[in-house]
């Protein structure tokens, strides 16, 4: 004869009606249209949704192309802040539509939605990513060794690993890269994301091509054309110390010339 166990009782209390005390505001959506098949000029559409405590600038946009105007174009994978593909200017700031929540905006005034700057637009707020991954290839963002495949895994210790851990975390959203007033009026600068990923390689103690990058961003259109803004800094959606990060690898260059 078996004997069941009783689930213990849950730590968590659920109130009763706890669904309906979710907060709900109106809010107006200001998205920047551009449609090359219609016309040349972009313009401003004006949506007036009502939202709730928990949703994004993604929900809204959802809203939008689902229940209004099925027209509306973007980019959104995930939808989680992990494959980078909402990134957009939001309230004149780059960030990734699904990490924003609206409630944190200034939701008296109107919420304004449109592409991150320095890409070609395609339409509504899809640019083109493909100059963002030309600097991205040119970089050579893949370990490269010499010699014969080792028979185990290449060791690498907490501290090797620590060097360079910060600039693993990219996602290549190209929030960074857009927010760079280089950038914007240099379409020749590889650009944060660039230099991010080279530096993920330049420190990595496995790697054996780091001479290599640093060549490659020795140029006037590699890691000297940065200002020092830190714009690159404030927009990254995964916190990472890209103007640091670029600093470590000019700072490498001079070491390596020296």
């Amino acid at each position: 004869m078996s004997t069941s166990t009783a689930e213990p009782a849950s730590k968590v209390e659920i109130k009763a009606g706890a669904a309906d005390a979710v907060q709900s505001f109106d809010i107006t959506l200001k998205v920047r249209r551009y449609n090359p098949e219609v016309s040349d000029e972009a313009h401003w559409d004006e949506f007036q949704l009502t939202m709730y405590g928990t949703d994004r600038v993604l929900d809204a946009l959802h809203r939008v192309k689902w229940e209004e105007d099925g027209s509306l174009s973007f980019r959104r994978s995930c939808a989680h802040g992990v494959c980078g593909s909402d990134a957009m200017r939001i309230n004149g700031r780059n960030r990734l539509a699904c990490k924003t929540l609206l409630k944190d905006l200034d939701t008296s005034k109107p919420i304004t939605v449109e592409p991150i700057k320095g890409l070609p637009v395609e339409k509504d707020l899809i640019v083109d990513m493909e100059p963002f991954f030309q600097s991205y290839r040119e970089v050579m963002p893949f370990l490269i060794t010499k010699g014969h495949e080792p028979a185990k895994e290449r060791l690498q210790s907490a501290e090797e690993r620590e060097r360079f851990d910060d600039t693993t975390k990219c996602i290549l959203c190209a929030a960074c890269t857009s927010s760079c007033p280089v950038f914007w009026t240099d379409g020749q600068y590889f650009g944060p994301a660039a230099i991010v990923n080279a530096h993920r390689f330049i420190f990595d103690s496995r790697d054996d091509a780091g001479d290599m990058r640093l060549e490659i961003l020795n140029d006037k259109e590699g890691v000297w054309r940065c200002r020092t803004t830190f714009n690159c800094t404030d927009a990254c959606p995964r916190g990472i110390q890209v103007t640091k990060a670029i600093a470590e690898v000019k700072q490498a260059i001079l070491a390596r010339t020296i």
